[in-house]
């Protein structure tokens, strides 16, 4: 048995599915420490309560947004500013859960205090991310302006920590290497594993998420379709003609995708590549100004398997052209690829003492009515 230490981003959802995929792997063969923040320690503190699985809230970076739901980059930055002044003494503070408990690897997911305490005590660390893709991804098949975008963040994302043993891109996504990358392993999403053993149908609804809003012209355009919707995200609210309102529920959640005939949300990758793996075509619509997103929306479309519209400009003709396109967008998707478990798995043993056991995939997990649904 070996001891991880698991650092993880607390911004949004996704970050919390890709690392409880790993977890859940890991945790009856190795000793877990988890540390995050925000919504990741939301999701996951209740449900590691009572459990082996320790997990510690640790401060963390939280984007900010305008009052309309776009992100506002100057308090973003702004807010940068004051957690990179308080990253000294989080650094101090995992440091001396380091030095108490001696794990033998650290596990980061672009979180920037578990790596630099981990190599100040000579601690083995690989990263396990998806923001990588920016600074080992050859960007060439994207327009100019996204390129450019994608070089500033890749400046943050090299800022944010060095020294990993292995740098895994967790991706629904996969072009070639940039040239010069090292000790890179390319992999799908962290499929949950409630997915590997749901099974798939289509039942004519569509489903809708969004993580902070939508606003009145994307759900216009949604009724516009007919088609029964089943939004999540936004809360529950009563029911308007063919929008049904529901509060998070993972299961509900999963089972409603796993029948839907096609997803439409925000372009977050780990969400998009569960519903890939699943044969379901994606419309997404970016967060506006959020520059990954726009990335992630652009490599769905040169995959054939969704399609996008930013969300300012989205209209019912989009969506009618999309539903009208779901059979073509459903035979170009590769959901074979989408599951990054196994090989994430492979690349952790590779830097785990040699007497620790091989991990192996969940299989299945008891998914609780009432949890909040990590995407």
């Amino acid at each position: 048995m070996a001891k991880i230490f698991f650092s993880l981003s607390g911004e949004g959802r996704g970050h919390a599915s890709r690392v409880r995929a790993i977890v859940e792997s890991l945790r009856h063969q190795h000793e877990i420490s988890l540390f995050t923040s925000g919504d990741a320690f939301r999701f996951l503190a209740p449900l590691y309560r009572g459990t082996s699985v320790a997990v510690n809230r640790i401060a963390g970076l939280r984007f900010q947004y305008t009052p309309g739901g776009r992100l506002d980059s100057m308090g973003t930055a702004a807010e940068g500013v004051r957690y990179l002044r308080r990253l000294p003494q989080l650094r101090r503070m995992v440091e001396r859960h380091i030095q108490r408990e001696r794990p033998d690897l650290a596990v980061v997911d672009f979180e920037p205090s578990l790596p630099r305490a981990a190599r100040h005590l000579g601690v083995p660390f690989v990263s396990v991310d998806h923001q990588h893709f920016l600074t080992t991804y050859d960007l060439r098949s994207l327009p100019w302006r996204l390129r450019l975008r994608a070089g500033m963040m890749g400046l943050i994302v090299n800022g944010y920590f060095s020294g990993q043993k292995e740098t895994v891109v967790s991706s629904f996504y996969s072009p070639p290497l940039r040239r010069g990358s090292r000790d890179v392993t390319q992999v799908g999403v962290m499929l949950r594993p409630e997915l590997l053993t749901m099974p798939t149908e289509n039942r004519g609804h569509l489903v809708a998420y969004w993580r902070r809003f939508a606003n009145g012209p994307v759900l216009e355009a949604l009724a516009a379709t007919g088609r029964e919707v089943r939004i999540y995200g936004v809360g529950a609210q009563p029911r308007r003609g063919n929008l049904i309102f529901r509060e998070v529920d993972e299961l509900r959640f999963l089972e409603d995708l796993a029948s839907c005939d096609a997803l439409v949300s925000t372009a977050g990758n780990q969400l998009v590549g569960e519903a890939l793996h699943l044969g379901k075509p994606v419309l997404v619509l970016p967060e506006p100004r959020n520059f990954e997103q726009y990335i992630n929306a652009h490599f769905l479309a040169q995959s054939g398997a969704g399609y996008w519209v930013e969300m300012e400009r989205a209209t019912p003709a989009h969506f009618t052209r999309f539903l009208a396109r779901t059979d073509a967008f459903r035979s170009r998707i590769d959901s074979q690829r989408m599951n990054g478990l196994p090989a994430t798995l492979e690349a952790l043993q590779r830097h785990l003492p040699i007497q620790a056991p091989t991990p192996k995939p969940a299989l299945a997990l008891s998914a609780a009515r009432g949890r909040s649904v990590s995407l």
